[in-house]
């Protein structure tokens, strides 16, 4: 039996479970999978935080860089956010240069970061206009099977939530970083994403893979703490018809104070 009759079957087969109100792992259409946080597992890192969710697995590790701030926030810090899609988390993903879906998913991230102003960047300004730290966020995947977005996420937030800070001070217009003397990175927010899938009328919470290649379109959608929407994308070419998305928007706002709640009880 050929490899595209066996994903033809496999597709028939997601397929009737949804149409029969069952998902292919006997979840709930609104249903998470199981999410466990390990934070702090890199010791060299500011911050880190190995992911389970479900059988998607991931590392994420923050380190902080002196810099040189950027002209139109000269009293800022900065913030980067890369992510790593290898061939040995799954044989579609290619060895090279970060390609498209890298590039979304580490944006989808920075953006959820950015837009809920989880981190107070003016605090990482150490002399304005001269110097500052710049927030490194890499995130690695280990396991793909669906729904990297709202992992990554989850890595991300939680590596930056246990983030320590060194002090630092400029002297003779050098600055001098104290590695053993450190605070807590200053943090406003704990923003998460939700991901949907559209599968025809149907919407699905935190697609599995085999539920990825079958969707027709994705949103995901993060909330601040407060219960806000501060970013959306929408991936893959489906529509989004009206009454579905104001459906999709409705579901995600609910189930983020749940995934909160969860990853919280683990840090």
């Amino acid at each position: 039996m050929d490899l595209d009759l066996l994903a033809r079957i496999k597709r028939h087969e997601v397929l009737a479970a949804i149409r029969a109100g069952e998902r292919i792992d006997g979840r709930d259409f609104e249903e998470f999978r199981p999410i466990e946080v390990r934070a702090g597992v890199i010791s060299k890192a500011n911050g880190s935080a190995l992911v389970r969710l479900g059988n998607t697995q991931l590392v994420v590790g923050v380190k902080l860089e002196v810099g040189r701030p950027y002209p139109d926030s000269p009293n800022e810090g900065a913030l980067a956010v890369n992510a790593e899609l290898v061939p040995l988390a799954d044989p579609s993903f290619e060895p090279g240069p970060p390609d498209e879906n890298a590039i979304e998913l580490s944006r989808v991230v920075d953006r959820g970061i950015r837009e809920s102003e989880m981190i107070d960047l003016e605090e990482l300004c150490i002399e304005e206009g001269e110097h500052c730290w710049v927030t490194f966020v890499d995130i690695h995947v280990l396991d793909h099977d669906g729904n990297l977005f709202d992992a990554s996420m989850i890595g991300s937030v939680s590596a930056l939530s246990i983030t320590e800070v060194p002090k630092a001070e400029v002297v003779d217009d050098e600055v001098e970083v104290m590695e053993e003397d450190t605070e807590p990175l200053a943090i406003n927010d704990f923003p998460i994403s939700v991901t949907i899938a559209k599968v025809g009328e149907y919407l699905l919470v935190d697609p599995c893979l085999e539920e990825e290649v079958i969707m027709d379109t994705r949103l995901t959608v993060t909330v601040t703490e407060s219960g806000e929407v501060c970013a959306v994308q929408k991936g893959e070419l489906g529509d989004f018809p009206e009454h579905l998305l104001e459906d999709a928007i409705d579901l995600a706002t609910k189930k983020a104070e749940e995934v909160r709640r969860t990853v919280k009880a683990q840090l």
